[in-house]
């Protein structure tokens, strides 16, 4: 388990305290992101799990990184960062999926690497989510349910995928037992994936 202060409410904390420190107000923010009011206002609550593209995209527009997000804290690194085992940040985005950030403390990412583990005892269910860019999954433990637009592809240990993520996509433990997988996540032009935004307020 990771040794950061990174749970729902601390997330939900820190997202209102970065929009408040800008002067925007939950309107044009949610505006922003092309979701609805009710749905932001329960983001910045801790009621709902922020999911990770939300992440990024609050990240980018008010200038800072994921890892500000994820653990109240800068990346500080420019030329290599190591993550011991078990050591990086930790978020549960929902009941039994769990990731942890493996390049927390690099400047300037141009993708994401995380490890995420599925417990199938908390998770039964398969939330879809989109967002821009490109992803690809390597399971390295157990057997993987991806659906990608109502489809399933079932990975086996070793098996990996290369897909679109603006595809309604979602990942499930198919066994009994946890599964853990790598998952690369990066945006059309790496360039900008860390980069500040126009202000959107």
């Amino acid at each position: 388990m990771g040794e950061n202060n990174n749970n729902r409410s601390d997330i939900a904390s820190r997202i209102r305290e970065l929009r408040e420190s800008v002067g925007c107000s939950a309107e044009q923010t949610a505006v922003h992101l092309g979701i609805g009011l009710p749905e932001y206002l329960s983001y910045e609550s801790g009621g709902l799990d922020v999911p990770i593209s939300i992440l990024y995209e609050i990240a980018g527009q008010f200038g800072v990184d994921l890892t500000d997000l994820m653990t109240g804290k800068s990346p500080n690194l420019q030329q290599y960062c190591v993550v011991r085992d078990k050591k990086g940040p930790e978020i549960e985005r929902f009941p039994g999926y769990r990731f942890q950030s493996l390049a927390f403390d690099f400047q300037g990412r141009s993708f994401e690497p995380l490890l995420v583990t599925l417990d199938p005892a908390k998770n039964r269910s398969i939330g879809l989510v989109t967002h821009v860019g490109q992803e690809f999954n390597l399971v390295l433990s157990g057997r993987v349910r991806v659906v990608l637009g109502g489809r399933p592809v079932d990975l086996n240990t070793g098996d990996s995928i290369f897909f679109d993520p603006t595809i309604p996509h979602g990942q499930l433990a198919l066994d009994e037992s946890s599964a853990i997988f790598l998952t690369v996540i990066t945006r059309d032009n790496p360039t900008d994936f860390h980069k500040k935004k126009e202000p959107i307020c």
